[in-house]
């Protein structure tokens, strides 16, 4: 039974607390927690150590750092065993008042069942209606006075909130359905909710950059928690850290995540924020900012968007911005000494920043933030699901394999668009008067794997939202015939995708490019989509001519554009269609040597320093002798492909295809109409379809009779015999 009581504060001091007297107990290093565990009040211990402290699976056990939390033992994974480690999230470290990498006591303890619970909510505002849905969502938990816990919502947030009381007292309690769950609202002591406030971020709401976040944690974790180490080392701490990436690829997320676990002050300076109008203003902003996190000591600061207060002194014609890079260089780097105060900054144009920012003594370390790959993806939509009611269709594996380009924002957005997608299935059956959504109703939502694809129509990934980018909707048996062409690129295109492990282990490296050669309209370009829809890669188009410009090195700059973004998109199928018109051969052309440099920075983009990884450039051509010879190389253009004319039995297949879902008269071969179209190409197939069709409605069209039904539109042989006439004679 839940409901609302406007109870008193009470005391929420969390008593430091210590294994009970006799019981085992052990020594443990507290590790990250596993992102599906986060919010769980789960403690995950090698079965070693469960069996010495006499633990079972579920029982409830007490960390002991600074304060003493509860939680439930669960058994670690395979590689985290035989380590001596104890996993928990960032709640329950805060809850025990450790840290990754401190030692905590844990020791097995009695626990009984909550009679009654007061909390207080932190981030959310709660009403009567909410309660039994929060009450459901905490249903499990182990708590103590004092701990904060979290209820996953509907959608990818989370509300939180603080033990006032739990009776029986004495005991860590776990909650149940049964439970008389009280909030809190009154007394002088009770928090405000305060929505803007959010939930406290941890480093397992950071998914896919377990690399990056460790290297930062090294450089900044250790100098504030544990300054004495450089100075006994008679070392320098690192002074800044410079995170360079994309848009939403989560650079204020990991600096709002060591803030948060470090326990430091953390100061948020936007860029734009400190530009003053008034001479000395902006230099005064920035040192009244450095002087106040280094009273407060220690402290991070957060400069984000660096790039507009710190820009190249020598492209800048701004006094302003050359006085605050001086001042910033002064406070980084100046006489006086602050080893208590770490930089954080973030950009996504690093080149932009002064030179004399980016060496060691200032920002010390330069890391770059990827855009995720698929296993990264995989963990990121874990994250942002992990609230959701998931239909047991909803495939993240899948997700994460059809979600290429997607940055960590992008990824949220797809999973609150899911989550508003199956909200809207309810909302003919909300009654708008009422201040709520029922618990009752809320609890017959379910995301599917349809409301994700809904989702994935409306988001587009911001890693390549410049370039035309699509998942074209063509398979192989939409192409009629060219078995011999279809066999070889499923070879030298989907399986160096689907089993790179296989070629891996045979030492094979897939090729870089394939060249389509063929006269006009055998399916060159059809073949390339239809590539790109089996490997489930991103498709970028790309017709030679449009990249040409007239300006010196604008079309140099184009094709560099083009192959960054296929980078970022990667896996992706970069397909440049008439490409006789973009690389010709050198030397010719009276262009003022353009077609050359351009030549030039397709062959770098292809096979120089810099490697192509897991991009396939796909060229379209009806004139290989137009191509430079530097192309048609291995390393380049690895495989030239020959697309011949359809045979009778290739034109018989596509016109199997073109007819196929049309309203075709009883009796019509497509193997008779391959025999009276010799010479035709596929186009000229799908052409003869077309026409024929339009005959019929022409026909069908003539013979409406306003009032009466609409007639029947039928594709007879005549219609396809005046087809043919039309389009091969």
């Amino acid at each position: 039974m839940f409901h609302v009581s406007d109870a008193p504060a009470g005391d929420t001091t969390k008593k430091s607390g210590s294994a009970p007297a006799g019981g085992p107990s052990a020594q443990l290093r507290v590790a990250e927690a596993l992102s599906k565990d986060v919010g769980r009040a789960v403690a995950r211990l090698d079965p070693d150590d469960m069996k010495r402290l006499g633990v079972n699976i579920g029982d409830v056990v007490l960390i002991t750092g600074k304060k003493t939390t509860a939680a439930r033992a669960m058994p670690a994974y395979k590689e985290q065993r035989g380590q001596g480690l104890v996993q928990l999230d960032g709640l329950s470290r805060a809850n025990a008042g450790a840290g990754i990498d401190d030692r905590v006591t844990v020791a097995r303890s009695e626990c009984r069942s909550a009679e009654s619970l007061t909390i207080a909510p932190v981030s959310v505002t709660v009403s009567d209606r909410d309660l039994k849905y929060i009450g459901s969502l905490l249903d499990g938990l182990a708590v103590m006075p004092g701990d904060r816990i979290r209820a996953a919502l509907f959608g990818s947030r989370s509300a939180e909130f603080v033990v006032r009381k739990a009776a029986p007292a004495g005991t860590p309690v776990l909650i149940n359905a049964s439970t008389r769950l009280v909030i809190e609202r009154s007394g002088e002591n009770a928090p405000k909710a305060d929505p803007a406030a959010g939930t406290a971020i941890s480093y397992e709401d950071i998914g896919g950059l377990k690399s990056q976040v460790h290297r930062i944690r090294e450089m900044i974790e250790l100098p504030l928690r544990y300054p004495e180490v450089f100075e006994r080392l008679g070392i320098d701490p690192p002074k800044g850290v410079l995170l360079h990436g994309p848009p939403g690829c989560g650079k204020t997320l990991i600096a709002r995540a060591i803030a948060q676990e470090t326990e430091a002050n953390f100061f948020t300076v936007s860029g734009p924020e400190v530009i003053h109008k008034f001479y000395g203003e902006s230099e005064a902003a920035l040192r009244k900012i450095w002087d106040e996190a280094t009273r407060k000591g220690p402290s991070i600061i957060f400069l984000d968007e660096i790039d507009s207060i710190a820009p190249k002194r020598e492209n800048t014609q701004g006094e302003v911005e050359k006085r605050v890079v001086a001042q910033l260089l002064a406070l980084m780097d100046g006489l006086n000494r602050r080893s208590n105060v770490i930089v954080i900054a973030a950009t996504n144009l690093p080149n932009n920043i002064d030179p004399a920012l980016r060496r060691p003594g200032r920002f010390d370390r330069e890391i770059a933030i990827p855009i995720p790959d698929r296993h990264a993806r995989k963990h990121i939509l874990e994250i942002h699901s992990r609230g959701m009611p998931l239909a047991p269709d909803v495939n993240i594996d899948r997700l994460a394999d059809a979600t290429h380009g997607y940055v960590g924002a992008d990824l949220e957005a797809l999973c609150r668009e899911a989550a508003m997608a199956c909200l809207r299935t309810i909302m003919g059956r909300i009654d708008f008067s009422q201040s709520s959504i029922p618990f009752e109703l809320l609890s017959t939502l379910e995301v599917t794997m349809s409301h994700f694809n809904q989702a994935m129509s409306e988001i587009e990934p911001s890693a390549v939202r410049e370039v035309f980018v699509e998942v074209p909707n063509v398979k192989w048996t939409d192409i009629g015939g060219l078995e011999p062409v279809k066999q070889r690129l499923l070879e030298a295109v989907e399986w160096p995708l689907k089993h790179a492990d296989v070629f891996s282990s045979a030492g094979v490296k897939p090729p870089k490019g394939i060249l389509l050669v063929g006269p006009p309209g055998v399916g060159k370009t059809l073949l390339a989509k239809a590539v790109a829809t089996q490997t489930e890669a991103n498709f970028i188009s790309v017709k030679g001519p449009e990249i040409i410009s007239k300006y010196v090195g604008e079309s140099e700059k184009g094709v560099r554009e083009v192959f960054k973004k296929a980078r970022r998109a990667s896996p992706c199928i970069l397909f440049f269609d008439e490409i006789d018109a973009l690389i010709p051969r050198r030397g010719e052309g009276s262009d003022g040597g353009t077609a050359n440099r351009v030549l030039a920075q397709f062959l770098a983009e292809m096979d120089g320093v810099e490697e192509l990884k897991d991009v396939l450039v796909l060229g379209a051509t009806n004139r290989l002798d137009m191509l430079d010879p530097a192309m048609v190389r291995p390393g380049r253009f690895d495989q030239v492909i020959e697309i011949p004319a359809p045979d009778e039995a290739s034109r018989a297949a596509i016109f199997r295809v073109h007819l196929a879902g049309k309203p075709v008269e009883a009796g019509i071969s497509p193997e008779d109409l391959a025999r009276r179209t010799p010479g035709a190409s596929g186009a000229q197939v799908s052409g003869i379809c077309a026409r024929a069709a339009m005959h019929a409605v022409r026909r069908a069209v003539g013979a409406i009779i306003p009032g009466a039904p609409a007639p029947s539109v039928t594709i007879r042989r005549e219609d396809l015999d005046a087809a043919v006439r039309e389009e091969l004679e």
